[in-house]
């Protein structure tokens, strides 16, 4: 009989990690500006439709059909889902000694890091990429680059990163935030910068949606990072702890590096650093003691704050709501910090981190499969980019005339609030 608890535990867990996509929508919304807000909202919500048919189409063999001997992707023996059910049933007669809950809810609990993954991306294109194309894009990264990641990482024995070059990553340091971000970055360097970008303010349009998206992300992670652990044990407790430390001690470097260099601690900041803080704990979720995930908090902030308000503005790229600053440079620091801090009993490898054993090969690892990562995912984002681009009359942005009337009224003909009198 399968574990009722734990298969409870899990179903919820996919219902949280569903329920941050419309999260990051209301995040990003919020930092939009009011012309752009449901264009920004609706290409995180196109994310659950689209992600929602390719990933029973093709993800899920290509993530983890198979027999596990190819290290770069799944298989084609379970296209369509169309042995879910008789697996399910065949596991209800016979419960595999191995199995706690069973594997069809994997489906489902999968599927929902896909889908944040491909709605975090559009944070850095938005207001001024065409809704066609950012939707091609994601139909077609959610089938040919999210999957083969997802099976490199955790596609257990045989995997290309995951065994082969024994990289950590508990729930989705690699596979969805650096992934994500690098994309967005990509894509925004493709697209250019936005109209008046480095002449106008862009400021926040609505605070309490920041705060009300940051809030459904903070308590979707528990799902997310919980639920990695898959089972209703102590190491999913250990990491639902270590989220919310590690969420904690980010939120409050954030009020204090914007507290000393600007006067003030803004609550759009505090946000920030909340999801800062679930993002660099990603990788290290299960694998990490609770003081450790109170250091990489207070770590994570400044580094983002650095790339954000520092590197931005260096390299000249318009990354318009830090996707990359945030989600890949935290990822990027939380697989790096797993390497110094993941406990030798915990970890999958059977190599702990340097600051238990003075052993640099867990560090090593983690770093080959962050470079590993960035290799791909940059490689397939531009042949993505580039074929979409061509599909789309050779352009992947909407015209000077639609950007500066805004996208909610060029590309969708509907205003976010059409009875608002005030200046943008």
């Amino acid at each position: 009989m399968f574990d009722t608890g734990s298969s409870g535990f899990m179903i919820i867990c996919t219902m949280l990690v569903l329920l941050m996509t419309p999260g990051i929508a209301f995040f990003y919304g919020g930092l939009s500006r009011r012309k752009n807000v449901v264009n920004t909202m609706i290409m995180a919500m196109a994310t659950l439709g689209i992600v929602g048919i390719t990933w029973t189409l093709l993800g899920w063999s290509l993530s983890y059909g198979g027999d596990g001997s190819n290290p770069f992707f799944g298989g084609f023996d379970q296209l369509g889902c169309f042995s879910a059910v008789s697996t399910m049933l065949e596991e209800t007669a016979n419960v595999p000694a191995d199995s706690v809950y069973p594997s069809i809810i994997n489906i489902g609990f999968q599927m929902s890091f896909c889908m944040i993954t491909c709605a975090i991306i559009c944070g850095s294109i938005a207001g001024r990429m065409k809704f066609g194309a950012a939707c091609a894009f994601i139909a077609i990264w959610s089938i040919v680059v999210y999957p083969p990641l997802a099976h490199m990482v955790w596609g257990g024995d045989g995997s290309f990163i995951g065994d082969m070059i024994g990289a950590l990553d508990f729930a989705g340091g690699d596979v969805v935030h650096i992934s994500s971000g690098l994309t967005g970055l990509i894509l925004c360097i493709l697209l250019g910068k936005r109209r008046g970008y480095g002449l106008v303010s862009y400021r926040p349009h609505n605070v309490p949606f920041v705060v009300l998206g940051a809030t459904l992300l903070w308590f979707g992670w528990f799902g997310f990072n919980g639920g990695s652990a898959f089972a209703a044990d102590g190491i999913a407790a250990l990491a639902v702890l270590n989220t919310v430390v590690a969420s904690a001690a980010a939120l409050v470097s954030w009020m204090i590096i914007e507290r000393v260099k600007n006067g003030k601690a803004t609550l759009v900041g505090a946000c920030t650093g909340l999801v800062a803080g679930l993002v660099v704990i990603t990788p290290a979720a299960g694998f990490v003691e609770p003081w450790a995930a109170l250091v990489m908090g207070l770590i994570v902030s400044p580094v983002c704050y650095w790339a954000i308000s520092f590197l931005k503005k260096k390299f000249g790229y318009d990354d318009a709501l830090d996707a990359f600053g945030c989600h890949a440079v935290g990822g990027v620091t939380g697989g790096i910090l797993t390497g110094l801090f993941c406990v030798p009993e915990l970890s999958a490898t059977g190599f702990g981190g340097l600051f238990y054993t003075g052993d640099p090969t867990q560090l090593i690892s983690q770093i080959l499969g962050i470079l590993v990562t960035i290799v791909f995912v940059g490689v397939m984002d531009l042949i993505i980019g580039l074929i979409v681009k061509a599909c789309f009359h050779g352009s992947l942005r909407v015209s000077e005339e639609d950007e500066a009337r805004g996208l909610d009224v060029a590309e969708h003909g509907e205003s976010a609030y059409p009875a608002y009198l005030g200046l943008d």
